[in-house]
């Protein structure tokens, strides 16, 4: 894995537009692509910014003080939502998920609506025995858990997600483990995801995956299903930590020069439609953090009829460029 850097103070730039090589709707124009909708099968729902963890990286400023949390009234609306429009998958995130009163509601109320449920868990969130019943309430309906899991070791971990982070994840894996999840033959997924602790792109993902899959079983006796690897979306508190590190500029060039055009037919924004809390939707988590709702407009989930037709532009912006460097953010 490549070690974190930390690149010269006179290099930043504190612009909004600054640090980037160059806009990227001028390099899709340059090189004469787009980015539309294909055919959309994922419904995100971002339940609430409450989370019991302050990360460094969360694009979405999320942590115990926030107080914007999905209703059970929208969690309705949402459900009658995914009920009339046919979607594959649902893919429930946050903050933290776990912490919305009515996750269970929602989940109980897309199960027979949606073929897939995927919950986007911290994993502390599961490690006490407070939630103990929500493990069993996502194994009776059979969730995919895709779990943050940034490294094997543990002071990078903390020093990303907190003190104590990495043990309590140790300990919510090896709960989930228990009850079937990772493990060959129970029909239960269990998925990791490692982001990058510095400012630096993440290592192939084929390669991290078998370094992971090996020692955490040596070390711990841990199982999982697949893992994935994401760069950090220089948005939110990430981005904050990156200014002051001195380290935004020259991390915001080395995305833009990733840019691969092969990555772009499977950005995950062409097949997914989110919706927030408030019931509002987006193209993707990054355009909610940054309020750019889908179509230029706020559409309340309550007022979509059917799946947004193929070929539907979408909205872009310098971000883009963390979706589409390397093997892209599928």
């Amino acid at each position: 894995m490549e070690p974190a850097v930390s690149f010269p103070a006179e290099k930043v730039s504190t612009g909004p537009e600054q640090g980037w090589s160059k806009p990227f709707k001028t390099t899709l124009t340059e090189q004469g692509l787009s980015l539309v909708r294909g055919r959309t099968t994922t419904l995100q729902i971002n339940v609430g910014l409450l989370c019991n963890q302050t990360c460094r990286h969360c694009h979405l400023e999320a942590g115990p003080q926030r107080r914007e949390v999905m209703t059970a009234e929208t969690v309705d609306q949402v459900i009658a939502n995914a009920g009339r429009s046919g979607f594959a998958v649902a893919d429930i995130t946050g903050g933290a998920p776990e912490l919305n009163p009515n996750l269970a509601r929602l989940i109980a109320g897309l199960f027979p609506q949606v073929p897939r449920i995927m919950l986007r868990s911290n994993l502390t969130a599961l490690s006490d025995d407070s939630h103990f019943s929500l493990v069993e309430i996502l194994k009776a309906h059979g969730v995919v858990v895709v779990a943050s899991f940034p490294s094997l070791q543990s002071g990078q971990t903390d020093a990303q997600r907190g003190p104590g982070v990495f043990q309590q994840s140790i300990d919510a894996l090896q709960r989930l483990n228990a009850v079937g999840y990772g493990r060959e033959g129970s029909g239960l997924e269990l998925n990791l995801v490692s982001n990058p602790s510095g400012a630096f792109l993440p290592p192939s993902q084929t390669e991290t995956e078998k370094r992971f899959r090996k020692e955490m079983e040596n070390r711990w006796g841990l199982f999982f299903n697949h893992l994935y690897v994401f760069a950090n979306v220089p948005l939110g508190r990430y981005r904050d930590w990156l200014d002051r590190s001195g380290n935004l500029q020259r991390y915001q060039e080395k995305l833009a020069a990733g840019f691969n055009p092969a990555a772009l037919a499977g950005v995950m924004c062409r097949s997914l439609v989110s919706v927030s809390w408030e019931g509002i939707l987006y193209d993707c988590d990054f355009n909610l953090a940054l309020d750019l709702p889908y179509g230029g407009r706020k559409v309340h989930v309550s007022q979509m009829e059917g799946l947004p037709p193929v070929g539907t532009p979408i909205r872009v912006g310098d971000h883009c460029y963390a979706c589409t460097a390397g093997s892209g953010f599928t």
